[in-house]
């Protein structure tokens, strides 16, 4: 059994490799995801947590079947974000209903308005998170995708373009229509910035 003192100073794509010979180390790399991962699926798909955590387990297993086929050249992380968004979006399309509940952090709103809005820190103080996670949640899942990758989970361009497969001019006009959109819900809810 690997010892997760072992996989501290080591890269994922190190890890990686160590698992494709001893699969005791994908453990490390779960360990490593686990919460990253269970966070974003919970801030992608407004589910409980209970199911967030199943859906967190099947793409754990889904990155694992699939482990020979990542490229040691590319990033582990931006390779299991993918799954797990992948696989958030297809238990969406099985159960087509869009669950109810979402878990977000104080500091996650402040990132997505202060990048988004470029909002003054009086504007911040009137506006109430419940008011904001409304509207964010209204949003099309194509533009909540890339808001919460790009000022939530700190995702670059090319990151976001990895996760999401699609090109970086496309992922650039997605949250420039993502901050737009979020903009104009803003206003029509009469919230002054």
């Amino acid at each position: 059994m690997v010892i997760s003192s072992e996989c501290i100073n080591k890269t994922d794509e190190q890890i990686v490799a160590l698992t494709l010979n001893n699969q005791d180390y994908y453990l490390c790399l779960m360990k490593r995801y686990e919460a990253k991962l269970l966070n974003y699926i919970l801030k992608i798909s407004n589910i409980n947590r209970e199911d967030a955590e199943d859906i967190l387990q099947e793409v754990f297993v889904k990155a694992y079947q699939n482990l020979n086929d990542f490229d040691l050249n590319f990033k582990f992380s931006n390779w299991i974000y993918s799954i797990a968004h992948n696989t958030t979006i297809s238990v969406f399309r099985k159960k087509k209903v869009r669950p109810q509940t979402v878990s977000w952090e104080d500091k996650d709103l402040n990132n997505i308005l202060e990048s988004t809005l470029d909002v003054e820190n009086a504007s911040l103080q009137k506006l109430t998170y419940k008011q904001i996670l409304k509207i964010i949640n209204q949003l099309p899942l194509k533009y909540k995708d890339v808001l919460i990758l790009k000022f939530v989970e700190g995702k670059d361009y090319q990151e976001i373009s990895d996760i999401l497969r699609k090109p970086m001019g496309t992922i650039a006009t997605l949250i420039n229509r993502a901050k737009k959109s979020l903009k104009q819900k803003l206003k029509k809810e009469d919230i002054k910035l």
